[in-house]
């Protein structure tokens, strides 16, 4: 287990565009309690800018998550020691020393030289982590795919788990991987965030799977579009929440960001009841 541990005041949130909570029509950003988490999911493209090929941009990620103020970090798509990137940049280290939070980084593929997948940014130390192996349909040459999963206390003595995930391309691939996150994580009373980029709209096979066991921080009629960042018009990443936990969605809410990556991050403020 990898974490990194520093002291930095965040910045207050200032640039997003809002839209009304799963659980409330309150919207904006909501000032933090004991029993009140900020999660975020955000598909960081490698800290690549689309606009600028070859051009590695981690500072401008890390600005990104801390206007946001987070508590948690659903990264995805992050490079460590890749010769694309940078041989000596590890992504998800140099996110948590830019922002001062935790990290956990879990390998989907070994990639150019180095490794590539999803990675967990925590405000407090990650007591445990953990990993689930996502499934491939038969025939299907993909890339493995993975969840990260973090376990944290809060302050108040609550346990938090948070998790990150990348999802397949295909939709026959993307049902066994939501069936399996289901079947690992969605039993338990205990409170259980997941975030990440599902590659799935609202309504599809894969997020009904999901909606077992789990609710979605964004009504589906009304969760705003997080791709292409320019002209958005699908919505792909999520944050989930495990339905058996008592939470109350304060807001939900997508960062008007259009240089950093190809996706728009998203943001939720939950309360835990």
């Amino acid at each position: 287990m990898k974490i990194f541990i520093v002291s930095l005041l965040f910045n207050l949130p200032l640039v997003f565009s809002c839209a009304v909570g799963a659980s409330s029509s309150e919207v904006g950003p909501v000032a933090p309690s004991a029993d009140t988490i900020i999660v975020m999911a955000y598909n960081i493209h490698h800290c690549n800018p689309p606009s600028e090929s070859d051009h590695i941009d981690v500072d401008t990620i890390a600005q990104v998550i801390r206007k946001q103020n987070p508590d948690f970090v659903a990264l995805q798509e992050v490079d460590v020691h890749t010769n694309r990137s940078g041989k000596e940049l590890d992504q998800a280290k140099q996110l948590a020393e830019l922002t001062g939070m935790h990290y956990y980084f879990k390998k989907a593929i070994d990639h150019d030289g180095g490794e590539y997948g999803v990675a967990i940014l925590s405000r407090w130390p990650i007591q445990d982590t953990a990993s689930i192996q996502l499934p491939i349909a038969p025939d299907v040459r993909h890339e493995p795919r993975v969840v990260a999963l973090a376990t944290v206390t809060l302050p108040s003595g609550r346990i938090v788990q948070f998790a990150s995930t990348h999802l397949d391309l295909t939709e026959e691939t993307r049902v066994l991987q939501a069936a399996e996150i289901v079947a690992r994580l969605g039993i338990g009373a205990g409170v259980l965030v997941i975030g990440g980029d599902f590659n799935a709209r609202p309504g599809s096979k894969p997020i009904q799977t999901l909606e077992a066991s789990f609710q979605s921080s964004c009504a589906p009629a009304d969760c705003p579009y997080t791709i292409p960042v320019d002209k958005p018009k699908a919505t792909i990443d999520y944050l989930f929440y495990r339905k058996s936990a008592s939470i109350t969605v304060l807001n939900h809410y997508v960062v008007s960001e259009k240089y950093a990556s190809d996706h728009l991050p998203i943001v939720a403020t939950l309360r835990l009841e």
